[in-house]
């Protein structure tokens, strides 16, 4: 008898450990519903996806062809810095001169010298496998951080794009390197680490010029939190590292490092274009074109900074002023009407969702205007505004665009990026997208609240 009681004392353990196992089970299934549609559960979400996108990524790596396009061209572009051309005019690869500022360079020297001169390509793939889920990992922290989105669209946001795969691991192109250092910004930004933030948005810049289009927001939240005089510091912190990044090149040439590389005016080719298809050729290489794109690019952008970026009921120009001396200081209590989320850098103070939502609505539409009145779209710069899009779509929706809609929207996107080469079909359907996209940007209601005067009779 003592030894039946001996056995189910050791069985009592396991049978309460089933149990609650069970029990989780059970509650997991219920709630099932809620893991898909309520943004608390991001973290868990992400969490899953990031497992999957590691099988799903080795699965490509090794199953799927790598295709050269632009990797041999970057490593004749790092060996030439290396044998000491510091000339910008004077480097080029197979494709082309070197056309990227000096952060790229210093970058991809790393990767030249971890590839065995560029020649272990399964070995840069797997080094693009880590910067693609670590980008993941950032872009997880934006969404959890803000509790806009529901969990389900994460899945199309990683597992089923092709392209993004594609641009991350059989291209190897130098956007992904470009924009995993902007989503670290963003995630610095939100942690209040302003000056961190800047400096890791110029580093960004120095990979790839694209990430200037995120420049219009970043430059209209330091004026709204800091004012002129406390935000010139944070600018200074941008343009003193460009320098510093660009010096060995600038004491050589400096036209030629400046003209190469911050080339506002290049011409892109017809044949590569995914957005202007529909064109003539004539048309999208005539210098009107382009102007008159920069002008609804900077039209649009003021309005959305007037109308919608800029809700205290003060003047634009009050931007400028000390955070003091407005009427309405930014960290009024009554514009913290949502609750605050603790920080996940422990040093950094919780910031009200409103503030964290209005950071990244803010960067985001900034890059999307952009993308939108872009001269020219090619393939790999889908990353550009790939994994934005879900905010894009669901912090801000206007009242008839449905789940469903959404779902189409980002489906159409994905179907038009895949296209090659591109159709006037797809790229008429591209517009159209962003036009509904930007559409309910601008209806739709903002994911902060507009500031109320400050009374006395609300002390």
């Amino acid at each position: 008898m003592a030894a039946g009681l001996r056995k189910r004392g050791r069985a009592g353990p396991a049978t309460r450990a089933a149990g609650l196992c069970g029990q989780w089970l059970r509650r997991a299934w219920q709630e099932r519903r809620l893991l898909l549609l309520e943004p608390r559960y991001t973290l868990l979400l992400a969490a899953c996806l990031c497992l999957a996108e590691v099988g799903i990524t080795f699965w490509v790596i090794h199953r799927v062809a790598y295709t050269e396009i632009d990797w041999k061209a970057y490593m004749a572009e790092v060996e030439g810095v290396i044998n000491g051309t510091y000339d910008y005019t004077q480097l080029q690869g197979d494709t082309g001169p070197l056309v990227y500022p000096a952060g790229f360079v210093y970058i991809f020297m790393g990767l030249y010298y971890a590839t065995d001169r560029g020649t272990d390509i399964r070995m840069a793939q797997h080094i693009f496998a880590v910067l693609y889920l670590a980008t993941l990992l950032l872009v997880f922290l934006i969404y959890h951080q803000t509790c806009k989105v529901p969990p389900f669209v994460f899945f199309f946001m990683c597992c089923a794009s092709y392209r993004v795969h594609s641009i991350f691991v059989l291209r190897l192109f130098n956007d992904p390197v470009a924009m995993l250092l902007l989503f670290l910004s963003v995630n610095l930004l939100l942690a209040q680490h302003w000056s961190w933030g800047c400096c890791c948005f110029s580093l960004a810049v120095s990979v790839k010029m694209n990430v200037l289009l995120f420049a219009p927001g970043l430059l209209f939240l330091l004026l709204k939190k800091f004012g002129l005089r406390g935000a010139l510091p944070k600018l200074g912190i941008c343009a003193v590292l460009q320098v510093v990044l660009g010096l060995p090149f600038l004491l050589k040439n400096p036209v030629g490092y400046l003209s190469r590389s911050f080339d506002l005016g290049r011409q892109f080719l017809f044949r590569w274009t995914v957005n202007w298809r529909f064109l003539p050729e004539a048309l999208f290489l005539h210098r009107a074109f382009h102007l008159a794109l920069l002008t609804a690019h900077l039209t649009m952008l003021l309005l959305f900074a007037l109308c919608r970026w800029h809700r205290t009921g003060e003047g634009i120009l009050s931007l400028l002023k000390d955070p003091s001396k407005r009427k309405v200081p930014p960290q009024h209590p009554q514009t913290l009407v949502l609750p605050a989320l603790k920080s996940p850098y422990p040093s950094a103070p919780a910031l009200g969702l409103d503030h964290r939502l209005q950071i990244v609505s803010t960067l985001f539409t900034s890059n999307f205007v952009g993308i939108c009145f872009s001269r020219s779209l090619h393939y790999q710069f889908y990353v550009w505004y790939f994994h934005t899009l879900p905010y894009l779509l669901w912090a801000t929706p206007a009242r008839w665009l449905t789940h469903l809609l959404r779902l189409l929207v980002l489906g159409l996107i994905e179907l038009s990026w895949n296209t090659y080469p591109s159709t006037s079909c797809s790229s008429a359907t591209l517009h159209a997208c962003h036009a509904v996209i930007l559409l309910q940007l601008w209806l739709g209601p903002q994911p902060f609240p507009k500031t109320i005067p400050h009374s006395k009779k609300a002390h």
